[in-house]
């Protein structure tokens, strides 16, 4: 039986600079980006994902960015297939396949599995739109302990499917992850590390030059060609804060504050979510180049370290 293809996970919170590290790293292996950003799938959301421009590519292929209209919707489910597909491609190519982000769902479905419950249930979800997130949270709490730990009790797009999944199914999520099962690739997995107080900066550093760039005149145009507040790429921080700025109900001050605790929130789930994981050699980046980060991670690499 062939060998299963080896495939380099990186990941990170937002803001350990996984962007320049993952280019340096394919053209250190010859290998290919494969984005596991949550919000990078969007064509035309460039400011808001700090999506890396094609100078800052330098050649490198990237695959699944700007892969999807702003007004359309992507799942973990897909991401999966994707990147079932892309590997064997890349490998096929004689190159190195670099699966890089920070979207803790895109990559458990990768590399822990996801389960094929019940799908979408419009009517479900509309009989929870008058409920408060922590009410929704508690409830799931009785029918799913487990899910209900693992989850914040303000992540309302994670309480609501655990709620639907269990609902139409009459099955707990949580029984139908135990069933998920990872892709059949050999993964080495790293993960980017800043101190904290480095990575406050660097989060407000990342908001001042959104803004700086055009934040708000990318979220007016996107809001003029079909963008709306129903609309999966608006759940993605910088465009509810820049949406707010441009209807006139916050200050361009009050906009890169909220920009900042909206990042920093996220850093924290994601980091609360790379915690947890098994398998991952954790790499600290303050201070130091993309480059030699780079370094560290290929030589690891070559060793055969970092499996998982």
């Amino acid at each position: 039986m062939p060998a299963a293809p080896a495939v380099l996970v990186l990941l990170g919170p937002t803001a350990t600079g996984k962007t320049a590290v993952a280019v340096e790293l394919a053209l250190r292996l010859d290998g290919e980006v494969i984005s596991a950003d949550s919000r990078a799938f969007f064509a035309g959301l460039d400011i808001v994902t700090d999506k890396p421009s094609m100078a800052e590519r330098r050649g490198v292929p990237h695959h699944l960015i700007d892969c999807v209209p702003i007004d359309g919707e992507v799942d973990a489910m897909t991401f999966r297939a994707d990147v079932e597909r892309l590997v064997p491609e890349i490998v096929g190519r004689g190159r190195v396949p670099i699966v890089a982000g920070g979207g803790t769902l895109y990559l458990a479905a990768v590399t822990r599995g996801i389960f094929e419950g019940p799908g979408k249930s419009d009517t479900f979800r509309r009989s929870l739109d008058g409920a408060e997130s922590e009410d929704l949270h508690r409830r799931l709490g009785l029918v799913d302990p487990a899910a209900a730990a693992a989850i914040h009790p303000r992540d309302r797009l994670r309480i609501v499917r655990a709620l639907e999944v269990e609902a139409e199914s009459g099955r707990t999520i949580t029984d139908w992850k135990s069933e998920a099962q990872p892709l059949p690739f050999q993964f080495h997995t790293f993960g980017l590390l800043r101190g904290r107080e480095d990575h406050r900066a660097a989060v407000e550093v990342r908001a001042r030059s959104m803004i700086e760039r055009g934040l708000v005149e990318e979220v007016a145009r996107l809001r003029a060609s079909g963008l709306t507040t129903d609309c999966q790429a608006y759940r993605s921080v910088g465009v509810p804060e820049a949406w707010a700025y441009l209807d006139g109900a916050i200050s361009r001050e009050e906009l890169l504050e909220r920009i900042v605790r909206a990042t920093w929130a996220l850093v924290r789930r994601q980091a609360s979510w790379f915690r947890a994981q098994s398998g991952v050699s954790w790499i600290r980046v303050t201070g130091r180049t993309a480059a030699d980060v780079a370094a560290e991670i290929v030589a690891a690499w070559q060793s055969g370290r970092g499996v998982s």
